[in-house]
């Protein structure tokens, strides 16, 4: 049997051994490696809680339509008690003159009649007074209690109750939008992770099968320098190259490993986890690419990077209403009960007694030195901004998703070409063996040859990758990525 026969059952045999899945290991698909990142992602919870959060803000937004109604108390302790008088108060009588048919005060007079002054004071001297003592016009107010139960409804408030609610909904969508794009990228993530270990995996076999095949050279080169038929340099040459092989094999291992713990990582497992992926055997790439069509105005719709800064924009809108409502009137009715101790509904009463009151007010501004204007005109700027920045973003759409699609393509023709040259490689490897079996080729032709086989099989492997990532970012860029549950 030819060598490479030998080869081929060897490596298909050490292959088979090492795919064979670990006893009690679990397999898993693209599809459940997604599901297991999306509900893992520390980000995409946070993300969760905002978008809860928002709702919240929606509701309490919403409040402001309704008559909110306070309640207050008030303890206050003064050091003194209120008098009204510095001391006792003598006021004038006044009697009843039927002469006039009015009321006159009763002044002293001297013997002609007329009415006498005070010579300290220049002031007529009463003849009867009555005295207000000091004491009745005495309060306790060292202790005051006051409380209240105030009703407020909005009437009218420029708007800004409106915009407000405009803003928190707008928020919310915001968030949605945004926690979308992040799933998004967390999908596109995984999948790279999960392609780079499907990656290396057969990378460990081929570089294992590599291994297998330099060792086999090594061996017949051993057999012939024993009989005399080759010299120590053809054996020397092939050691370096047997060593080479397994290091290489080596480097594989560790990237695999790592590359395991990084995906197992990304899926909230413990990062030692022995995970088998589904497609470590078979890709299962298609033999045609598959046709893309799409409209680009349906893929600006779909894409959620885009919608979230499309809310953005009606966030900052309603920021202008905001604005705006800072120069119109606002109207309001305020209704309360109140009540105190002392009060005095009727007299001064130290029981605790209160009332109904309702009103209305209305606040108008009338100039503020540009203030109000000037900080309108700067929302509807931040959002004319915002608007630019859409339009550029969704050129660059455009072309990102025109770049992937020649990407995607080029990636299959790049497929087909490793696969030619992976048929030219293998039987350039056979040829050499036979040649060399033969003693018309040397050592150095053989390992020539190996070498273009490897390279040619790593071609390969990259490039049934690339189709799998290439599809990945296309259906990301088309604003399509999704996971089926």
């Amino acid at each position: 049997m030819k060598i490479v026969t030998q080869i081929a059952l060897l490596g298909c045999a050490i292959a088979t051994i090492i795919s064979a899945p670990q006893a009690g290991a679990q397999s898993y698909s693209l599809d459940s490696c997604r599901n297991m990142a999306l509900r893992a992602n520390k980000g995409l919870r946070a993300a969760d809680e905002a978008v809860k959060g928002a709702e919240y803000t929606k509701k309490a937004a919403f409040a402001g339509y309704l008559p909110a109604i306070d309640a207050s108390a008030t303890y206050v302790y003064n050091q003194h008690k209120i008098s009204l008088l510095k001391e006792n108060a003598k006021l004038p009588t006044m009697a009843f003159n039927p002469a006039t048919g009015k009321y006159e005060y009763d002044l002293v007079t001297g013997p002609d009649g007329i009415p006498v002054k005070d010579p300290a004071t220049g002031s007529y001297i009463p003849k009867t007074i009555a005295e207000i003592p000091k004491e009745a016009m005495t309060f306790d107010t060292r202790n005051v209690f006051a409380g209240a139960v105030t009703l407020t409804q909005p009437i009218f408030m420029g708007g800004q109750i409106k915009a407000l609610n405009d803003i928190a909904e707008a928020s919310g969508e915001f968030l949605k939008a945004s926690r979308s794009s992040m799933e998004q990228d967390v999908i596109y993530n995984v999948d790279e992770s999960y392609w780079l270990v499907v990656s290396l995996c057969a990378k460990q076999k081929l570089a294992q099968s590599f291994v297998n095949l330099v060792d086999s050279l090594h061996y017949n080169v051993q057999a012939m320098y024993d009989e005399g038929v080759a010299t120590k340099s053809d054996l020397l040459t092939v050691d370096v190259r047997l060593n080479e092989a397994k290091m290489m094999l080596t480097k594989v291992d560790n990237g695999l490993s790592l590359s395991r713990m990084a995906l197992a990582q990304a899926c909230g497992l413990p990062i030692h986890t022995q995970m088998t992926l589904a497609d470590e055997e078979a890709l299962g790439i298609g033999n045609e690419m598959p046709d893309y069509a799409y409209n680009i105005e349906d893929v600006y719709a779909r894409r959620k990077d885009l919608e979230a800064v499309r809310k953005g924009i009606k966030v900052l809108q309603g920021q202008e209403k905001l604005a705006l409502g800072d120069m119109l009137p606002k109207i309001g009715l305020v209704g309360a009960y109140t009540f105190s101790t002392p009060n005095l509904i009727n007299g001064f009463d130290k029981h605790v007694k209160g009332g109904f009151s309702i009103g209305a007010s209305v606040v108008i501004p009338i100039w503020h030195w540009g203030g109000n204007y000037n900080k309108y005109r700067a929302a509807k700027s931040a959002t004319n901004a915002q608007r630019i920045m859409l339009d550029d973003l969704e050129e660059k759409v455009e072309l990102q998703v025109n770049q992937a699609k020649f990407k995607f393509a080029e990636a299959f023709k790049t497929y087909d070409t490793a696969t030619s040259n992976m048929a030219s490689a293998t039987e350039n490897l056979r040829c050499a063996e036979d040649g060399y079996k033969e003693g018309v080729l040397t050592t150095n032709d053989v390992i020539a040859a190996q070498t273009g086989w490897l390279q040619a099989n790593s071609d390969i492997i990259d490039a049934e990758i690339g189709i799998q990532l290439c599809r990945t970012y296309l259906s990301k860029v088309l604003g399509s990525l999704m996971v089926n549950e």
